[in-house]
């Protein structure tokens, strides 16, 4: 499931990123993307190609790597996120929820730290 008004741009200092067309009110799932579980062992594979900056920690010890399909790996990331996203691990799925109203003509945004409020350093230079 992708919300109709999603679409992908480019960014002036991030690459890609997904924009909305329309207003979209807080609290709306905005997608509902599967994800590809890759085995642990593969882990030090991805880690060493491109997809290292698009993978998602995966499991309740992380252990495991997450791609998300969909739009999921190309959301930015924010310190003050407009989004939040709920791994559901057992259906191998990403749920992206808005936290608040978000413009049309806005880039949709999450924390990579997994939650909205953390602002520990994540592993790039964050603009």
């Amino acid at each position: 499931m992708l919300h109709p008004a999603l679409y992908i741009d480019y960014t002036k200092n991030k690459g890609r990123g997904v924009f909305t067309r329309d207003t979209i009110k807080k609290n709306t799932v905005i997608e509902i993307a599967p994800v590809l579980v890759l085995p642990q062992n593969e882990r030090a594979w991805i880690d060493n190609s491109v997809l290292y900056n698009y993978y998602f920690l995966w499991g309740d010890d992380d252990l495991l790597t997450g791609i998300c399909l969909g739009y999921g790996s190309i959301y930015n990331h924010s310190y003050k996120p407009n989004m939040m996203y709920e791994a559901d691990y057992a259906a191998e799925k990403i749920t992206f929820i808005t936290l608040r109203n978000i413009k049309a003509g806005e880039e949709l945004t999450m924390n990579y730290n997994c939650d909205p409020d953390e602002t520990k350093p994540v592993w790039f230079d964050a603009k």
